[in-house]
């Protein structure tokens, strides 16, 4: 199981998952995020943003792929993902959530800025990771950061 982090390593990597949704390609049909998925031990295995090789890329799903790929899928059970926005629980463009993906690979830990709001879709991927038991922290003080990439999607909703 993941080693719970400090809240100052916590806000340190969730930072950089906010700096990177900043580099999504901007969608009138999707969120921008960022994500970072980090080992047990501390290290970074991935990172990975919404849109950064295609237009329906998620980006935990890509933090996900790119930790596989570089051989490092052994390292990801126990790891913490720290992403911009809460990992999705359904899907339009693809069939399997980000919160699905998240639960197979054996993520335990997921750092989050803000709760998906439901402008597409509903949200709910941090009822479905708490329900497979994976531990789900909110830091809203960097809520705002997460939101602004978004302020486009969001300008016709109340606040969040």
């Amino acid at each position: 199981m993941a080693q719970p982090a400090s809240p100052d390593l916590d806000r340190q990597w969730l930072l950089e998952a906010v700096e990177l949704s900043a580099h999504c390609v901007p969608s009138a049909t999707a969120f921008s995020v960022g994500a970072v998925l980090v080992a047990a031990d501390g290290s970074l295995l991935a990172t990975g943003y919404s849109r950064e090789s295609e237009p329906s890329d998620h980006a935990e799903e890509l933090a996900l792929g790119k930790a596989a790929r570089a051989g490092a899928g052994h390292l990801v059970p126990g790891a913490t993902m720290y992403s911009s926005l809460e990992p999705c629980a359904a899907r339009a463009s693809r069939p399997i959530p980000c919160a699905d993906l998240i639960i197979a690979n054996g993520v335990r830990r997921v750092v989050i800025a803000w709760r998906e709001p439901p402008i597409f879709l509903p949200g709910g991927g941090a009822v479905k990771l708490r329900k497979a038991n994976v531990t789900v922290v909110v830091m809203p003080e960097l809520a705002a950061r997460a939101r602004a990439v978004n302020a486009h999607l969001l300008s016709a909703l109340a606040p969040v």
